[in-house]
């Protein structure tokens, strides 16, 4: 594919999500950062200019803080000026993260200084790998500073502090640099001036006066600080001292004795010199711990519990993984492992569902892009949009992109799973009539069922509507994701029968399990897959889908049960809806 092929497939794409766009920005930067634009043909400009203005549109939708860490990764390569030009008209944080990240060439760099405007110029300064001749053109340009703001009158001159008192300083071995209250020493004399090299000298001049004057004052109270304590702060929060900060984890390791004999650098003065176990008494009676079980049978240490004495850092409870260590003869040395805090006591640990999840999610993003990339050029081809191609080409460009396509479904299935699963997405609340609903559900898998004599009998037993707090597209897909997953399952001649009733304030939609899944122990792990291509509930079997059916039914405050050879979705109903609490954001 050329390099038109890609960034014509990414401009065709419409991401409404804030995911979709943050996507394709990073698409762009990858296509558009790898090229220079000098000899494109009219085409490719047309698609350059198109590109440039998507990534403005995208720049409006995606936070300024967001399109910077996109910049800043190292997954793709910057080599375009003109990239670097068009984003320095970004925000400052933007135009920053861009004129940091951009890898040119001396050329490049002297083409695109004089492009960039007055305020970006100065973010180059902060780089200390530029060329040779794009520092000499930055300092002819008038770019001499770092950031730092100009300092205003002084404390001094302000009058905010005391007149400062005499020096005992020979006059005759001074003279004057130009200011009337800064004495240089005669070997320091400026022989030039230069005022770049006049500042310096007054600021030699300034450090001489002061450790004259450290030398000179009388002896105080502090005199026994060292000089971190002595030195003076910025306003910037000070940083808590080692010893009281909350060590969360340490690796270390122990002799054949027990006895810590090193640990990571931060926790080493806290900890070396302790015992894993205590040594044992003669004659004394005791119970021993798995802990000194393990250590005096030579075993592993395996998440075995351990209480620390001393330092705020490192007191408490504690969880130790460990490995015996042997020498070369096989006499036992002792331990090398890890101290870590049990979780349950760790306000700041994570929890493990959650982090399952996002792992997940992360894991679907990285293969939702190349999946999305095949799935386009597929496409591509198939539509012929830029050029004939021959109908075997076309015909397996076809299959491509259905099944890429069927791969995209399957990863929104598992995304809603794990998020509704960490309760981070709930079901929209609206108004839905579940027996209607039933029935059409119904009637809709009877067109594929009746030709193998199979089926679902559902029995409405509520004479009033029952009317369920869901939005009504979300209230069918729970209803299809159930009932299509049972009929999926039927055999020939396999009919359920199901029953749509108010129990307990609530709709219950009771129904057969089919033969395929009474075989199963737990219908929400079976891999039975449906016995014909016209239903299919999900990618990834029944069990999957009545494990999401589930998670979507308890979101909505309902619930899915496997009760025999039978299986029961409940789902709330409108009048007493504000009494079934649905599962909110976690």
């Amino acid at each position: 594919m050329f390099f038109d092929d890609r960034l014509s497939t990414v401009l065709r794409q419409e991401g409404s999500s804030d995911a979709a766009k943050r996507t394709q920005f990073r698409q762009l930067l990858d296509i558009l950062g790898n090229r220079k634009f000098g000899t494109a043909g009219r085409r490719d400009r047309s698609l350059i200019a198109a590109a440039w203005l998507r990534m403005d549109a995208l720049g409006r939708s995606i936070p300024a803080d967001g399109r910077a860490a996109m910049i800043r990764e190292p997954s793709w390569r910057f080599r375009s000026a003109d990239l670097a030009a068009h984003l320095a008209d970004f925000e400052p944080e933007v135009a920053s993260a861009a004129l940091n990240r951009a890898q040119l060439s001396a050329e490049d760099w002297s083409a695109l200084i004089p492009r960039l405007p007055v305020r970006a110029r100065g973010f180059l300064r902060l780089r200390s790998d530029l060329p040779v001749d794009a520092e000499k053109l930055l300092d002819r340009l008038g770019v001499y500073d770092r950031g730092l703001p100009s300092p205003g009158p002084s404390a001094r001159e302000r009058g905010e502090l005391p007149p400062q008192e005499p020096l005992d300083l020979d006059p005759d071995s001074m003279v004057d640099a130009g200011s009337e209250d800064t004495l240089l020493p005669a070997d320091q004399r400026p022989t030039s001036p230069d005022p770049i090299e006049t500042g310096r000298s007054e600021i030699s001049a300034l450090v001489e006066r002061i450790a004259q004057f450290k030398r000179t004052r009388e002896p105080t109270e502090y005199d026994d600080l060292t000089d971190s304590e002595r030195s003076p702060r910025l306003p910037l929060g000070e940083v808590e001292p080692v010893y009281l900060r909350r060590v969360d984890r340490f690796g270390f390791s122990a002799n054949a004795a027990g006895r810590i004999e090193w640990a990571e650098a931060e926790v080493a003065p806290m900890v070396i010199g302790k015992r894993l176990v205590e040594p044992h008494i003669l004659g004394e009676s005791q119970s021993e711990s798995a802990l000194e079980r393990a250590f005096r049978q030579r075993q592993p240490l395996v998440q075995c519990a351990a209480d620390l004495f001393g330092a705020v850092a490192i007191a408490g409870e504690w969880s130790v993984d460990a490995e015996p260590r042997f020498s070369s003869d096989g006499h036992f040395t002792g331990y090398v492992g890890r101290f870590r805090r049990p979780e349950e006591n760790d306000p700041d640990a994570p929890d493990p569902a959650a982090s399952e999840a996002d792992r997940i999610r992360q894991l679907l993003h990285e293969l939702r892009t190349p999946v999305t990339a095949v799935q386009g050029y597929a496409e591509v081809i198939q539509q012929q949009l830029f050029g004939p191609a021959p109908h075997e080409y076309r015909a397996l460009a076809a299959a491509i992109a259905a099944d890429a396509a069927h791969i995209l479904a399957g990863f929104e299935e598992l995304d809603r799973l794990s998020r509704l699963e960490i309760g981070s997405l709930s079901i929209e609340p609206g108004e839905a009539e579940l027996s209607s609903l039933a029935r059409r559900t119904a009637a809709q898998l009877s067109q594929v069922l009746t030709p193998r004599m199979a089926g679902i009998d559902i029995d409405i037993r509520s004479e009033k509507p029952l009317r369920a707090p869901i939005e009504g597209d979300e209230a069918e897909l729970i209803m299809w994701r159930f009932m299509a997953t049972l009929a999926g399952g039927c055999g020939a001649g396999e009919t359920l029968s199901a029953e749509l009733e108010e129990a307990g304030g609530a709709a219950r939609l009771a129904c057969d399990l089919p033969l395929a899944l009474l075989q199963c122990d737990s219908v929400f792990t079976a891999e039975t897959k449906p016995l014909g291509t016209a239903i299919n509930a999900g990618v990834f079997g029944a069990g999957f889908a009545l494990r999401l059916a589930r998670a979507e039914a308890r979101s909505a405050g309902g619930d899915l049960v496997h009760e025999g050879d039978r299986i029961a979705l409940s789902l709330p109903l409108l009048e007493t809806a504000e009494e079934v609490q649905p599962l909110t954001q976690a």
